[in-house]
């Protein structure tokens, strides 16, 4: 039976646009008076750090705060320690929280007193896409040697990931079911770990996000097997979809900010504004498109409604991984 791995969102692509204003509009309303925490749920060197650590210099070169954004990782326990941090701040207008699946996932899975409805949304800057990835050296270039080369490991194939309930434990549950195969899960600290072990032999596959594999795809040490998108990514055109190979299977994982309960609609409007001034300057428009980013902007209640439908998604993805095939 095919599984579909998550809905797609019909995304509309902004059009890139040079930035020129130097202070969001609601500055006049609020602004930060000291330094602006940006919360991680992920350890250095992932996609989720990749991105903030990118957004903290896009804040600084393009004038968009006066009081600099500092990027801290808190991603443990498949970031239920950013998620307590940011509800233990509440009514905190100086901690913002860059969010991916776990935002969703980890809440389900662990008692740890969160509910995502009380945070404060700020804005979804894009969804961030899929690919299943191989070392060059294992000499499998199509997805039915992948399929192949795992039956005969007999379980002892190597899938590194980013820890239990993550996306890619998540993609990697669901490809076992889908095709009858079973692999050893290893979980590392984070993606940019994930990509760094893959590309050196150490396991024998991912399903990292392209952003987190693409240096290595370009220096010829990993390989592309199949995206799990809808489409082919513009950055990425040769490289088919698990679709095309008549596996409807997509996933997609949202990249955005939320902010504790209790700050104020002026504080919420500051920050909704300030990214999206980020989202239409031109470093950003470019970097989404090489690291297959499908850019979407949206903030406020819109993006709650988003969050809750994705809760509900996850939560039926983890109960259909938990059930027999």
């Amino acid at each position: 039976m095919t599984i579909t791995l998550a809905r797609r969102t019909v995304f509309g692509l902004a059009a890139a646009a040079a930035l020129t204003t130097a202070m969001p509009a609601s500055a006049a309303d609020w602004q930060p008076n000291r330094p602006v925490e940006m919360v991680i749920m992920a350890g250095q060197g992932g996609g989720a750090d990749r991105l903030a650590r990118l957004f903290q210099s896009i804040i600084q070169q393009e004038g968009l705060a006066r009081m600099p954004f500092m990027p801290v990782n808190k991603g443990g326990g498949s970031g239920a320690e950013a998620l307590r941090y940011v509800k233990d701040n509440a009514a905190n207008p100086h901690i913002i929280m860059a969010t991916l699946n776990s935002y969703f996932t980890t809440p389900l899975q662990t008692d740890i007193g969160v509910d995502i409805e009380e945070f404060t949304p700020i804005a979804r800057m894009a969804v961030d896409t899929f690919a299943l990835w191989v070392n060059v050296d294992s000499g499998i270039e199509t997805l039915d040697q992948y399929i192949e080369a795992v039956k005969a490991a007999d379980g002892a194939w190597r899938m590194g990931g980013t820890g239990s309930g993550q996306e890619d434990s998540l993609v990697t549950a669901l490809l076992e079911r889908e095709f009858g195969i079973r692999h050893t899960y290893v979980p590392m600290g984070g993606g940019g770990e994930v990509a760094t072990q893959l590309a050196g032999g150490h396991i024998d596959a991912t399903v990292n996000n392209p952003s987190e594999a693409m240096s290595f795809w370009q220096a010829g040490r990993v390989r592309p097997i199949a995206l799990l998108t809808g489409e082919r990514l513009e950055s990425m055109p040769d490289v088919q979809t698990f679709a095309e190979l008549g596996y409807p299977l997509e996933y997609y994982m949202q990249r955005s900010f939320v902010a504790p309960a209790g700050i104020t609609e002026a504080q919420q409007a500051y920050y909704i504004d300030l990214l999206e001034a980020l989202s239409q300057t031109e470093a950003w428009q470019s970097y989404a498109t090489e690291q297959a980013l499908l850019t979407d902007f949206l903030s406020g209640d819109a993006l709650q409604a988003y969050f809750l439908q994705e809760r509900d998604l996850h939560r039926d993805l983890l109960a259909s991984i938990e059930q027999p095939s």
